[in-house]
Parts: structure tokens; sequence; C-alpha cells
């Protein structure tokens, strides 16, 4: 007798229930994403009728379900859509643009990074402030959301370790931010840049 899979046992509502609530990991999963795999062409046909669509990156190990396009904004969304306030909008572009570098050296596959270098990542975009412990809050507030929304996973410390926490960059995040949404962004934050420097306006004036 052939030997049975290890999600042999696992059916359709077993594999779309997860996805309903968020993005599925193929290496926090092992289970499920065989049985994501070995099933997907039904799960694509179940949630096409909730007006789903499956998206799978094998390479990558990750699988979320997104809205289809429609016409009538009026029907209601099984995924909603979130709105991001500018400091977590921010935070995504430079993990984004970090993400890229550190592929680009072709080293390890899992970009880790301690708070202190994302709030040095964000540091040269925010207004000078005196409290500087008012500034490492309100980073962590948007880190926190980014990790709410599965972009970044907070690593477990080791029994020893004293230093800051340490955030695992999620893969996913090429799916959501493209070059097109880096584009836009970029664009608004040169004009959010020259609010912050009137001698950039001034030069540009004088011009």
């Amino acid at each position: 007798m052939p030997e049975q899979p290890d999600d042999a046992g696992m059916g359709l509502s077993a594999v779309v229930v997860p996805l309903l609530k968020g993005v599925l990991y193929e290496d926090g999963e092992a289970r499920l994403w065989g049985a994501l795999l070995r099933l997907q062409a039904q799960v694509r046909d179940y949630i096409t009728v909730l007006g789903l669509e499956l998206v799978i990156d094998e390479a990558e190990g990750y699988a979320f379900l997104r809205a289809r396009p429609v016409e009538d904004e009026t029907l209601p969304r099984l995924v909603a859509r979130r709105p991001l306030s500018f400091g977590v909008s921010l935070l995504l572009a430079l993990l984004r643009k970090r993400l890229a570098e550190f592929d680009a050296t072709g080293g390890d596959t899992r970009l880790v990074l301690t708070r202190d270098e994302i709030v040095e990542l964000m540091r040269v975009f925010l207004p000078e402030t005196a409290n500087e412990a008012r500034r490492v809050d309100q980073i962590e507030a948007h880190i926190n959301r980014v990790a709410d929304l599965g972009f970044v996973r907070r690593l477990k410390p080791a029994s020893s370790d004293t230093g800051p926490p340490r955030y695992e960059v999620r893969r996913i995040l090429k799916a959501f931010v493209d070059a097109q949404w880096l584009g836009d962004f970029a664009a608004r934050l040169k004009a959010y840049k020259e609010q912050l420097d009137p001698s950039a306006e001034a030069v540009r004036e004088e011009a």
C-alpha cells in the first residue's frame, strides 16, 4: 500500500478556514501547506463563489486570499481593505526596499532586523524631536501594526538575549508592495520631506 501524505486526513474546510483568517505560511503550517497544494483546485473553485481568488507562491512559501475585481463596489467584501497611516506606509516601503537589497546579496533567505535597526531606517524620514523615547514608542506602534498585518514576525528571544526585539521580514511583503506602489509612495514621500524642510521649497522658488 502506498504511503499516505501527512495531510491525507485534512479536507477542504480545514484549508479554507485558515486562509479566510489570514496568510498561510509553509514554514509555520507544514501539514496545512501540503493539504493546500493537494487541494488547491478545489479551494479555487470554492472561493470563486465567495468572490475571492487564491494566491500561492510556492517558491517563497506563502498563500493568501484576495478579493476579485468587481465593477459593483456596493457588494460586500469578505477581505476588507485596510487603510494605512503614513507611518505604517513608510515602514512598509522601507522594509520592502531593505528586502530587495538583502535579496541582491544572495545570502541568507531570512531578513531579520532588530527594533533599533528599524528605528534607524525610519529616523531620517521623521521630523526632529527632543523626545527620543516618544519617537521610539511611535515607531514601535508602527512595527506592531505591520506585525498585525502579517508582514513581520517578532522572534522569540533566546534565554541569554538581552538585546532589543528582533523581527523577521516576511516575504509576502513582496506580493503587496510592488514597483507601482513604491513609485506612488515615493512621490508622496518627496512631498512630505519638502514640507519638513522649508528650505527645499525656497531653493526651488529661487531657481
